[in-house]
């Protein structure tokens, strides 16, 4: 059973990766449209960051987590180096739980 699932999900994503080359020059999008995918996968983005950053499962993780995303922002946004980011947002986090904030 699993072989047929990993087989059919490997052919639905050959599928669709073959499917924007081909189709490229078939479908136009108008420039309203384009804007809005655009909009919409920043939003899905700073979702799923927000989520990521904020929850685990269905509960609040604390302040330390989000206060290391805070400090790697920062960071990325001052153009620090991606490792110099990395590690600051989670020695950030670590600290903080090391000094029993949750």
């Amino acid at each position: 059973m699993s072989w047929v699932v990993i087989l059919a999900l490997a052919g639905g994503t050959y599928a669709l990766r073959l499917a924007g080359p081909v189709l490229r020059d078939r479908l136009s999008v108008s420039e309203t449209v384009k804007r809005y995918l655009t909009l919409a996968a920043v939003a899905l983005l700073a979702a799923l960051i927000g989520t990521a950053a904020l929850l685990d499962g269905t509960e609040f993780v604390g302040i330390a987590r989000p206060a290391g995303v805070v400090v790697g922002a920062v960071l990325a946004w001052r153009r620090a180096p991606f490792v110099v980011v990395v590690v600051a947002a989670a020695l950030t986090a670590a600290l903080l739980r090391l000094a029993g904030v949750r």
